[in-house]
Parts: C-alpha cells; sequence; structure tokens
C-alpha cells in the first residue's frame, strides 16, 4: 500500500501542528492577561496639591485625558528656595476632566493612583486622578 492512499499519513502532522499553535496561542493569551493583571495593580496612592495649570484631551485614536498641576516651591528659612515642580498626571473619567476643566488656575487638591504600568490607550502618565478637592 502507498502512503498517499492512507489518509491517516498525512493527518498526523497536521494535528501536532494544530495542538502547538493552539498551546502557543493559549500561553500568550495567558501571559498578556497577566501581564494586564500586574501593571493594573496599585503600585501607591496619595494626594498632591497645587494650582492645575494645563488639562486636555490628546490622542488620535485613543483619547485620553491629560493635565498637569504646578506644586509650589518652598522657601528653607535660610534665604534658599526649593523650584517649583510639575506633575503631570492622567484621567479616567468624563466626570472628573469635566471637573477640572473648570478649575483651571485654581489651587486644587489631586486624590491619584499611581499603577505599575499603563497602556497606551489609558494615558500617558502612570498617575491616575480619581477625584478634586480644593484647598484654602
Amino acid at each position: 500500500m502507498d502512503d498517499l492512499s492512507n489518509p491517516q499519513a498525512h493527518s498526523k502532522p497536521k494535528r501536532g501542528v494544530r495542538r502547538f499553535l493552539l498551546f502557543a496561542l493559549l500561553i500568550l493569551s495567558a501571559g498578556f492577561f497577566i501581564y494586564y493583571f500586574i501593571c493594573g495593580m496599585t503600585y501607591s496612592e496619595g494626594t498632591r496639591s497645587g494650582i492645575l495649570t494645563k488639562v486636555s484631551k490628546k490622542g488620535f485614536l485613543f483619547k485620553t485625558y491629560e493635565g498637569e498641576i504646578i506644586i509650589g516651591g518652598l522657601n528653607q528659612g535660610d534665604g534658599a528656595i526649593l523650584p517649583a515642580r510639575v506633575f503631570n498626571f492622567s484621567v479616567r473619567e468624563k466626570g472628573v476632566y469635566d471637573q477640572l476643566e473648570k478649575d483651571q488656575g485654581k489651587k486644587v487638591v489631586l486624590h491619584y493612583r499611581e499603577v505599575i504600568k499603563s497602556f497606551f490607550w489609558q494615558g500617558e502618565t502612570n498617575y491616575f486622578v480619581d477625584s478634586v478637592t480644593y484647598s484654602n
């Protein structure tokens, strides 16, 4: 008998390739979900206060909300002044973005959550502001 007349002789290599591809796809999918879960974990959270100087909507395909506050410099008492710093942040919720848009130029206190790594569709920074209060 000829191998060409036996259909089972040709299906075994195809089954092996299919199994390998399915296994590779499962490993890649599991790796992506684990990476996504770990990167989305909260590394730290807290508040920052300063003068809100910028809020914008950025991006071509994926629009993200970005902003910055200026954290004022400190007088050391001996004539030395620490320079002001800029804190860049991202916002996920449109309601928070709308509130920030109204508060430009005001002193605000931002509650943020820092993640290990953000994905490009989430924002440009690893700091995500979830609420805004006002400082006196």
